[in-house]
């Protein structure tokens, strides 16, 4: 049965003293006073019931109850401390997104390289337009549209079709499809951090008038809901219950929007490669079957 009343502190100074058999360098070794290690010792034999020391002016003997405790708990207060500590850090392979993380492959791709590997692999948003690859915060990004930046290496999983998003109340709501040199015509919601589609995209003297520029996906899709313009999304995000004030309508000859895995392209996570093959082949399991997306041929660059 468990004596009550006996703590850590007091197994500590046992332990320091029954090895030091002195209570000026067991008190030393554990950074108290001699009379605090003198009545942590008296009070461990009070609630212990019987006696641990024979003490003389000259050195500490342990009695045959004090040898038979020094016994068990010299190999056992180590590891019951060793428990007690804070895990180790768990390795960790961190995938950044920017928004709209998508809903199919990226999932099995997860689970496949957590059972190939064993490491964990978490998912972290990041409202930046490289979604924190660019400084270490994550290991890889899945991100949309085409990506040069030094240093870095994109490789494009697939091609996803385009679709418009719009209010309810807009009266694009009702149509099935409408046209790219149509939307040029509208005004357009832009989100500027995370966002892949701008002004650009439409030939100059075409271009849309821009009627709201957003800082991340949430607050463009409060625009569009309110009815503010216009925006253009991929069509995976159409596919996704994302605003029940907003609707998708088909855009057939818009350009297609580019998805890329990006990576450091020194020193980066040794498994990335690994996790690069996973998502080259759930990618061509999960969208490339007429799924709306539309894989690149030879799936992009090594």
């Amino acid at each position: 049965m468990a004596t009550p009343g006996i703590e850590l502190h007091h197994l500590r100074c046992f332990l320091a003293l029954a090895e030091e058999r002195h209570f000026t360098r067991a008190a030393d070794r554990l950074g108290l006073s001699q009379p605090t290690v003198s009545r942590t010792i008296r009070r461990l034999e009070e609630l212990l019931g019987y006696r641990l020391l024979e003490r003389t002016t000259r050195q500490v003997t342990l009695t045959p109850d004090g040898e038979r405790l020094y016994g068990e708990l010299r190999g056992l207060l180590p590891r019951l401390e060793a428990a007690l500590l804070p895990a180790p850090d768990v390795p960790l392979f961190r995938i950044g997104f920017a928004w709209g993380f998508p809903a199919t492959w990226p999932q099995a791709a997860i689970e496949r390289f957590e059972a190939e590997t064993g490491v964990g692999a978490r998912v972290f948003r990041r409202d930046a337009a490289l979604a924190g690859v660019d400084g270490g915060e994550v290991d890889v990004a899945i991100l949309r549209g085409n990506t040069a930046v030094p240093g870095l290496t994109a490789v494009t999983l697939l091609h996803e079709r385009r679709v418009a998003a719009v209010s309810v109340r807009s009266p694009l709501a009702a149509r099935d499809e409408v046209g790219w040199r149509e939307l040029a015509r509208m005004p357009l919601v832009l989100n500027e951090v995370g966002g892949t589609t701008d002004e650009s995209d439409w030939p100059a003297g075409e271009r849309p008038e821009i009627a709201a520029r957003c800082g991340n996906f949430d607050e463009w899709l409060e625009a569009v809901a309110g009815n503010r313009g216009v925006g253009v999304v991929p069509e995976s995000i159409g596919r996704q219950r994302v605003h029940p004030f907003v609707s998708f309508v088909a855009i057939p000859d818009a350009p297609l929007m580019p998805l890329q895995l990006v990576f450091p392209r020194h020193h980066g996570h040794p498994l990335t490669r690994r996790f690069l093959a996973h998502a080259r082949a759930t990618v061509h399991q999960c969208e490339g079957g007429g799924r709306g997306a539309v894989p690149e041929p030879g799936g992009g660059n090594p």
